[in-house]
């Protein structure tokens, strides 16, 4: 039709559904079809990966011919994901989830580093459908393409239920009480279910490729892993409020995208979704960054989360430093410092956006905030800990001495830029921090000239921020020698750098408020302004959005924070998720999904405006 707009192939981003298993995840498109799976962990090669190129690997199971479910929705308190269909003969349900069981011994294809739980991944996807009415003719067809889609898979049919597909170093098994016909780099069935009929399927990546073979054993790990993810919340404190649900699922992500075996985050679960439409903005993102820790700490701690926010400074602690004795910005989730960035030039990219990126090279830049990130991190679990342990006080006399060296020294900044080095004032702020915190630990271990000699350059770098990282309106900047904004700059008001009435704090948050939005969302900063060595526009930042709520709570604006927050919960995916971007034009989410910080930008937010209003009602 003449003037019609052709609708993409690619789902909108927002439209995924993500399952985990806490060791590696995967995005389920509307259809039914995995969009993203990397077994058997978070940084491995994809074996599905439509949402970067529709030939790079497929696995649908749903009614035939019909793609647009009635309903889909976690069953509550989990990962788990259910999709209800409507066909025009009948109707159906169909329950997907990562599976994790009560393991009776060592997990031998992703081996702990840490103390293993007595729940674990059983490394199987595992997928049931039951006919709730009148009859739905069910088709399932698994496609694997290893290796980032490069591979396509060698099927061997085992028996008329089972068949194993190879490539790339790895084996998937297939299994499923439909009758399975392998046709060459794909197997496909096809089953017309009855009201009360029940079918399954799995593909299963552990060492042995176990998984269930019948549908009462597939429906039986689909119930226990229903129940860990409740029984895991149930020892989460979530307070009981409005927005309870937004941080019950942001608790679930949060726990989903992290890695189980070494207590470590990913950023985000997938790698290179745009943040410009079609343009050059695409990063892997799923590794460690180590300025998301005081964020992370803060998230677990806040909903009483002690066991992973001990985890996940564990992790910190036993990460190979540079020789200098500072951290990498970036680790691997087993710890590993080498992130060497390479594209995949024969994938599309999503909505054609390129260059797909494995790697990420930010990981060997200067970014002087991380020192005030960890030591703010490790403060924050010591007061709740009621110590500092033994292992972890090296840590902290390192980064306070690297933080010291490095102040003065320009970087990369928060936001990775890749034009030349500045004197961010951010990065002058988190070295502030780490100081700070590093002379609070010093007092706590009772060692009181440490504690004062970082009090000194503490109090040396704030002196220096406040005569050349303040505007003559009285306005933070972006970096010594500009006017430019930057919402990093809401790090002050959050790591207290500045009292809550410094009107130098209040008129930086109402700029950024003000100047630095795009109808209400804040950006990081303007690109036009800015020499981040990369084209293009991008859009708001959601993260930049929740700090400036948690910014507007800390200056008394609590009416403002409270209209911005609900407006940030009413973008959140059908499913309760967020992307790193919102693109306000079209309100589109954008970058890699879902986004761990986020989430957790969305808990700290929640936690200052639900704190305020107790503290009023006692008023």
């Amino acid at each position: 039709m003449q003037g019609a707009v052709a609708r993409s192939p690619f789902p909108p981003i927002a439209s995924f559904a993500f399952l985990s298993d806490c060791h590696t995840g995967a995005l389920v498109a509307p259809d039914g079809a995995i969009g993203w799976l990397c077994p058997p962990r978070f940084d491995a090669p994809s074996v599905f990966a439509t949402i970067l190129d529709r030939q790079a690997g497929y696995f649908r199971f749903g009614p035939f011919d019909v793609n647009a479910p009635s309903a889909r929705a976690y069953e509550p308190g989990t990962n788990v994901l259910v999709t209800t269909w409507k066909t025009p003969t009948g109707w159906a349900e169909v329950r997907d989830a990562l599976t994790i069981v009560r393991r009776s011994a060592p997990d031998t294809t992703t081996p702990h580093t840490r103390a293993p739980a007595d729940d674990d991944a059983a490394h199987c996807l595992v997928r049931t459908v039951t006919c709730l009415d009148g009859h739905v003719e069910m088709e399932m067809l698994c496609e694997p393409v290893f290796d980032y889609g490069r591979v396509a898979a060698d099927w061997e049919a085992n028996d008329e239920h089972e068949a194993t597909a190879s490539g790339g170093g790895m084996s998937l098994r297939l299994r499923s009480d439909l009758s399975l016909g392998v046709q060459g780099g794909h197997v496909r069935a096809r089953h017309t279910l009855h009201a009360g009929d029940q079918a399954f399927c799995s593909l299963s990546w552990a060492d042995d490729l176990a998984g269930p073979s019948t549908f009462e054993e597939a429906a039986a790990e689909l119930d226990s892993t229903t129940r860990y993810w409740r029984d895991w919340l149930g020892d989460a404190t979530i307070p009981d409020h409005p927005w309870r649900e937004a941080l019950e699922r942001s608790a679930l992500t949060i726990k989903g995208l992290t890695y189980m075996p070494t207590g470590a985050t990913v950023a985000a679960l997938t790698t290179s979704l745009p943040e410009t439409p079609g343009g050059e903005r695409n990063w892997d993102y799923r590794y460690n960054w180590i300025r998301d820790s005081s964020f992370t700490v803060q998230a677990l701690h806040y909903l009483d989360l002690d066991w992973e926010a001990d985890e996940f400074v564990e992790f910190l602690s036993g990460l190979e430093a540079n020789d200098d004795g500072s951290l990498q910005i970036m680790y691997g989730i087993d710890g590993r410092r080498d992130l060497t960035e390479t594209t995949l030039d024969h994938l599309t990219g999503y909505q054609g956006a390129r260059p797909v990126r494995t790697g990420n090279g930010a990981f060997a830049q200067r970014q002087n905030d991380l020192y005030g990130a960890v030591l703010d991190a490790i403060l924050m679990h010591a007061q709740h800990s009621q110590r500092v342990p033994r292992s972890l006080w090296p840590l902290v006399r390192s980064q306070a001495d690297c933080a010291t060296a490095a102040w003065r020294e320009p970087d990369q900044g928060i936001w990775e830029a890749r034009g030349a080095p500045q004197h961010y004032v951010s990065s002058k702020i988190m070295c502030w921090v780490a100081l700070d915190r590093a002379s609070k630990l010093g007092i706590v271990v009772g060692d009181a000239e440490s504690a004062a000699r970082w009090r000194g350059v503490a109090d040396e770098i704030a002196a220096d921020i406040l005569a050349e990282g303040v505007s003559e309106r009285g306005v933070l900047r972006q970096h010594y020698g500009t006017d430019a904004l930057d919402a990093s700059a809401l790090l002050a008001a959050i790591y207290g750098f500045l009292e809550p009435d410094d009107e130098r704090l209040r008129a930086t948050v109402l700029a950024i408020a003000d100047e630095l939005s795009e109808d209400g969302f804040a950006l990081r900063y303007r690109t036009e302004e800015t020499d981040d060595g990369l084209s293009g526009r991008e859009g708001t930042f959601l993260i930049c959005s929740f700090w400036l709520v948690s910014a507007l709570t800390i200056i008394g604006e609590g009416a403002r924070a409270r209209a911005l927050m609900e407006k940030l919960l009413r973008v959140v995916s059908p499913l309760g998720l967020l992307a790193e971007e919102l693109d306000t034009t079209t309100g589109q989410h954008l970058g890699n999904f879902p986004q761990a910080f986020s989430h957790l930008a969305l808990i700290e937010a929640a936690r200052r405006i639900i704190m305020i209003e107790k503290l009023l009602e006692f008023v």
